[in-house]
């Protein structure tokens, strides 16, 4: 068989674990919108044998033959080309999977299935007690995973590395460790500042007029509802199913606003993401994003740094008005604007302004690095996580849900996830800084309502490689550099002195 016919073989392979990957996804998502509940055992068990079965083909000696004969012919192309990236990263993500036994993913599998609803139950009670033994048992299974992986230089590195292949735990440390004292000297000089009145967005907002609103603005942005669809959860998320078939999720809050507007345009950034992606790389891993945290630059540029910007209000701000005239008829847009971006340490993630936001996935990243290094035992967590919030936020959650409880991606075993949406927070202020140089009247043409224009820019320069780039060689091709906090501390900076009245 020549190269030619080699490569060909193992994309017909590559295209089956895809589509196993596809229904895995599809599985989920119905799980967390429409599923009964009393479907959640029988889930369990199919989400762990699909996923048993999604291993071992992607395992199988076939692919790992292929693969050792294919490197070769790989040397001989651009190093840039869709097959030759396609050689490596499957290579890379092969040599991954090879270690770990089909059992032991089967065995996560189920394990975060039974989670989920147990986390669900647990936080409508506030109550840890509920969610600790499937904890104890993910992250038992966790630490047997990174076993797979040694000698590693930490625990912790095998789960980030699922998440943002080729960085290491003391590479994010090092990224973390200068941004939080700045952004605390940051939260430090607006609290010296008068406080910014919210008030009139605590108060009855009709929740399909929000549903309507929402639906407005990520079409503006580009949201294909030919490919795409939006529906609710308890948790917003983003799953793509296939290049045609991406699925958001929103939640609302009947007397806060801006929660589901911003949970809405958070979830369209991914949806952006998954629907830019070359259709070349469909049914291959190269179909993927390049990582998580640029995955999250995506989603947390369209939330903040365009949604709570006041260029794009200056659009918007008269339809708002227009749906709700009871609650802001007489509120101005400077007001408003000024209001959806006031700072205060909050207790939950999700509903966290952008000057105090990474010290919540950084607190939650120390914790996930206790608990894989065996010095943080689950039954300690809410009293850690207290102390935790008070460390990082001067805030002591009074339950569990509004604390260890808030998040679900531990029930979902995304032990490694954290540390992402920080990066993804630094990397949109990168790219932020980018692309005002190559459309500089950019705010001008949201103040038209026009974000093709973003949108293209970003389908360009990220979006279509999908995963044929790791994160900080794909953030250096475009920006000139790698993950970097100085332009988002900068844009932090220069939005919130100009709110608050102080320089930096």
């Amino acid at each position: 068989m020549d190269s030619e016919s080699k490569l060909a073989r193992l994309k017909s392979l590559l295209n089956e674990v895809q589509d196993l990957y596809a229904i895995i996804g599809l599985l989920q998502w119905d799980l967390e919108t429409y599923m009964p509940p009393a479907g959640n055992h029988g889930r369990s068990y199919q989400l762990s044998t699909l996923t048993r079965i999604h291993h071992l083909k992607f395992t199988s000696p076939e692919i790992g033959l292929l693969l050792e004969d294919l490197k070769p012919y790989a040397a001989q192309l651009d190093p840039d080309s869709d097959n030759t990236r396609l050689i490596k990263v499957t290579d890379r993500i092969y040599q991954k999977k090879i270690r770990v036994p089909a059992d032991l993913v089967a065995a996560f599998a189920r394990a975060t299935g039974e989670a989920h609803p147990a986390w669900e139950k647990a936080r409508a009670e506030s109550n840890f007690s509920i969610f600790r033994p499937h904890l104890e048992t993910i992250i038992d299974l966790r630490r047997q995973y990174a076993d797979c992986f040694t000698p590693y230089d930490h625990v912790y590195d095998p789960l980030l590395d699922d998440f943002e292949p080729g960085l290491k735990t003391a590479e994010v440390q090092a990224i973390f460790a200068p941004l939080r004292a700045k952004q605390v000297e940051l939260v430090q000089a607006i609290t010296t500042r008068p406080q910014v009145d919210d008030s009139f967005l605590h108060q009855p907002f009709d929740v399909d007029n929000q549903w309507k609103f929402g639906v407005e603005v990520i079409t503006r942005f580009g949201f294909d509802w030919q490919r795409g669809r939006q529906d609710r959860s308890t948790h917003p998320f983003t799953i793509g199913i296939g290049p045609g078939d991406v699925r958001i999720t929103t939640r609302f809050l009947p007397d806060y606003a801006p929660s589901a507007l911003f949970s809405t345009t958070h979830e369209c950034g991914h949806a952006l993401y998954e629907m830019g992606v070359d259709p070349e790389l469909a049914r291959t891993p190269l179909e993927q994003a390049a990582s998580y945290a640029i995955h999250e630059s995506q989603s947390r540029l369209y939330e903040n740094i365009v949604s709570r910007s006041r260029h794009f209000w200056i659009f918007f701000y008269p339809r708002l008005r227009e749906l709700f005239p009871t609650q802001l008829g007489n509120v101005s847009l400077d007001a408003f604007y000024r209001a959806i971006n006031k700072v205060e340490p909050s207790l939950i993630r999700v509903e966290a302004d952008e000057a105090t936001y990474n010290l919540h996935p950084m607190l939650r990243l120390e914790l996930e690095m206790a608990l894989m290094e065996g010095s943080l035992e689950a039954k300690d967590l809410p009293e850690a996580w207290n102390a935790a919030m008070q460390a990082y936020l001067g805030l002591t959650p009074p339950n569990d849900a509004q604390g260890v409880l808030q998040d679900i991606h531990w029930a979902h075993g995304h032990l490694g996830y954290f540390a992402t949406y920080a990066l993804g927070n630094l990397i949109a202020g990168q790219l932020w800084e980018r692309v005002l140089e190559d459309i500089p009247d950019l705010p001008e043409q949201f103040e038209r309502g026009e974000f093709a224009g973003l949108t293209a820019w970003m389908r360009e320069k990220i979006h279509r490689h999908g995963a044929k780039f790791e994160p900080q060689e794909l953030v250096e091709r475009v920006t000139g550099t790698k993950i970097d906090s100085a332009p988002y501390l900068r844009y932090l900076s220069k939005k919130y002195g100009d709110i608050y009245g102080f320089s930096m």
